[in-house]
């Protein structure tokens, strides 16, 4: 007499299947894939633009020192010590580092701060806005593919 033959149209005692099988697998990693490579670049720009905030923001201290000195010297400085800052300046989270200069017209009238990124930092592979520049004047400059939307 023949076994009865189970839901899987085999002979012998029907059972429970359990786990996954290799194609069902394989589909799940290649969906991830696809998800990891359209979220990644995005979520990379987002960490480059979040970054980016703390290079203005060493900057815009910078210049509030300088002005101060100004008030109180009647001068501007491209030693950033004399501002109070270490250096080198390097921003708040590492990415940055903040260089003072004069504009061309000495310190008694102007000064440029630029914002650089640190060759160690992720910051360093950001071709949409290389470099921040803030002078006395209040201009704010930047250079890269996307200068023009950087500040």
């Amino acid at each position: 007499m023949k076994p009865p033959i189970n839901n899987r149209g085999n002979y012998g005692t029907a059972y429970s299947a359990r786990g996954f099988t290799l194609m069902e697998v394989m589909i799940v990693v290649v969906i991830v894939g696809i998800l990891l490579a359209v979220a990644l670049p995005g979520y990379q720009n987002s960490l480059q633009k979040g970054r980016r905030a703390e290079a203005k923001a060493a900057l815009l201290d910078a210049a509030n020192r300088q002005e101060q000195r100004m008030l109180d010297r009647g001068t501007y400085t491209a030693n950033l010590a004399e501002l109070g800052l270490p250096v080198p300046f390097i921003s708040e989270e590492g990415h940055y580092t903040i260089t003072a200069a004069d504009c061309g017209d000495g310190l008694d009238r102007c000064y440029i701060l630029t914002a650089t990124p640190r060759s160690n930092s992720a910051q360093s592979k950001d071709s949409r806005c290389t470099t921040f520049t803030l002078d006395s004047t209040g201009a704010k400059n930047a250079t890269g593919s996307d200068s023009d939307n950087c500040w």
